[in-house]
């Protein structure tokens, strides 16, 4: 995925996105029969705010956002979140890429952490092969329990 480029993403891309959002998060939801998971839920007012405090990656391949992920930097921990790679993309190594560029964008982080369903099979391969170790489970409903996974970051 040489031709695919990644940069911090533009306020005018949000609406792209929040459609590629929607898009990926269709798996997860049918894989745990909740249509309501927060990402397919959220607005776009909802992710123009995450700008104010986040930083959001873009993939691009030419004009097309392909990909995109965000994180916050909170008490000296970096919360990752919303990785995203379009289907058609997917397995190709941009989800790594992306992971590696956000860790990248806050060295000064001391530890960075995530979450993912306990069914995400695919996610929690890709997490723990970037060396992210699970921490703890939270059960959000009968059919939903999520994984937080964590890894100290360079400066401790």
């Amino acid at each position: 995925m040489k031709n695919v480029a990644i940069g911090p993403a533009r306020v005018g891309e949000a609406e792209q996105i929040l459609k590629l959002q929607r898009l990926c998060y269709q798996t997860e939801a049918a894989l745990y029969g909740d249509w309501a998971l927060p990402p397919l839920t959220q607005t776009l007012r909802e992710l123009l705010e995450e700008y104010d405090d986040h930083t959001i990656l873009a993939a691009w391949l030419g004009e097309d956002v392909v990909g995109s992920e965000r994180a916050r930097l909170e008490d000296g921990t970096c919360h990752v979140g919303r990785l995203v790679v379009h289907p058609r993309l997917q397995g190709r190594g941009l989800g790594t890429r992306l992971m590696r560029e956000i860790e990248a964008s806050f060295p000064e982080a001391g530890r960075y952490e995530l979450f993912t369903g306990y069914l995400s099979e695919g996610n929690l391969h890709l997490y723990r092969k970037l060396g992210y170790e699970e921490f703890r489970e939270e059960v959000i409903s009968p059919t939903l329990r999520l994984v937080y996974l964590g890894k100290p970051g360079t400066a401790r």
